[in-house]
């Protein structure tokens, strides 16, 4: 059981963020694409994970994860890119198995291999990856278990440890910087996607007295529920290419595939005014076109810009550090013990169904002539009695088994 769990990671740490955001998928690819994969490869169960620095295959599959099955998987999941790419991308991977594979996502969602260390937010990342994959019916009972314990593990992470004292994230950062740009609170503020990452930023600069907001985004009634809180205005996306409402922030994190900000559409935005603008861009990939950086007045907020913050942020963090990793170490036995525990049940799993066969076999045809035989209130009393014998024979025969093989 254990030993077919792989997990394939793409993290902040041998890669660019902008490469990183090559292997991203949107809501709607991942709908398709993911069971497509699942089935092409034949893999028990399949998870996908994606963060701002990071992107994760889990695989329960007895197939070992080689650089060169992995190429063929990021070709499946991304027919655009050149396989040459995909080939240099596979072989960059970490790849985990087993206990191993156990103990790098409890460090992943106690925000341990995070690009800001402590950051609450990637244990509700994989929460939400494991629900959609849950949803399109790609996961099972190995995933289901290892997910469900990551997330008691992180949890009492946070709680037993001061990792999450102060709390940083890529938002926060994303601020200070602008902070430290002294903007001021009067700036025009253009928001592109109404998402959690845009609507946490969007809360530190309201909490700051900005309070110029215009909110754009795919699902009109999520900008107005934006635009709302902000007290500002909202419109559609498709709505962004005409506006004419100047800006002096433009604010931008999208689940788009491509850049949405091209220089087109950034020419318009402008319109006419040649003053230098600031544009924080979180989304992976990347939402505005990078060579816009090179023609126009732009000072570029980006999470690979934040890696300089990020690193101090870690040193400060360095003392809590060991004592997440006995904690980390803690529930890894705990896991050991329950994954035991859990094959033994799967092994045994068949027990209570052939229970039942004999129970029916002999009511319904060794013993049918006897028990016809018995007035109703006889018939009820051997059902009674025979369910009860049931249950508690599985429980007991499970029990057994457990004591036995855990010894």
């Amino acid at each position: 059981m254990l030993k077919d769990l792989q997990i394939v990671a793409f993290t902040h740490k041998q890669l660019e963020i902008e490469q990183i955001g090559f292997l991203h998928l949107s809501e709607e690819s991942q709908a398709t694409l993911l069971p497509q994969t699942k089935n092409k490869f034949g893999f028990d169960e399949f998870m996908f994970l994606s963060t701002c620095n990071r992107v994760e295959l889990l695989f329960n599959t007895q197939q070992e994860i080689t650089v060169s099955l992995l190429t063929e998987i990021l070709a499946e999941l991304n027919p655009v890119l050149p396989r040459g790419e995909l080939a240099k991308l596979a072989a960059t991977a970490n790849i985990y198995s087993g206990l191993d594979a156990v103990e790098h996502i409890y460090q992943v969602a106690s925000s341990l291999d995070s690009l800001v260390i402590g950051e609450r937010e990637i244990i509700t990342q994989v929460r939400k990856s494991y629900e959609t994959c849950s949803k399109l019916g790609i996961t099972g009972d190995l995933i289901r278990l290892v997910i469900k314990q990551t997330i008691e593990t992180a949890k009492d992470v946070y709680t037993r440890t001061g990792i999450a004292k102060n709390p940083v994230s890529v938002v926060s950062l994303a601020y200070r910087e602008l902070r430290d740009l002294n903007i001021k609170n009067d700036a025009r503020i253009l928001i592109v996607g109404a998402g959690e990452t845009n609507t946490n930023l969007a809360k530190y600069l309201q909490k700051h007295k900005y309070a110029n907001f215009v909110v754009f985004n795919r699902t009109e009634s999520k900008a107005q529920k934006l635009a709302a809180e902000l007290d500002g205005k909202a419109f559609q996306l498709n709505e962004l290419a005409g506006y004419k409402g100047g800006f002096d922030v433009l604010i931008t994190c999208t689940s788009s595939e491509t850049p949405i900000i091209t220089k087109e559409i950034y020419t318009s935005l402008l319109n006419g005014d040649a003053g230098r603008k600031v544009i924080i861009d979180l989304a992976v990939p990347n939402d505005i076109d990078r060579n816009l950086v090179n023609e126009f007045d732009i000072r570029l907020i980006a999470v690979e810009s934040l890696k300089e913050q990020a690193q101090e942020n870690l040193l400060k963090r360095a003392e809590e550090l060991a004592a997440c990793g006995d904690i980390i170490r803690e529930h890894m036995e705990e896991f050991k013990q329950i994954a035991k525990e859990r094959t033994i049940e799967l092994a045994f799993g068949e027990i209570p169904k052939k229970v039942k066969e004999i129970k029916d076999l002999a009511v319904n045809e060794v013993f049918a002539k006897d028990i016809n035989g018995l007035d109703t209130q006889g018939k009820e009393v051997l059902d009674k009695v025979l369910a009860y014998m049931e249950k508690k024979y599985n429980a007991v025969a499970m029990k057994t088994a457990k004591e036995a093989l855990l010894k």
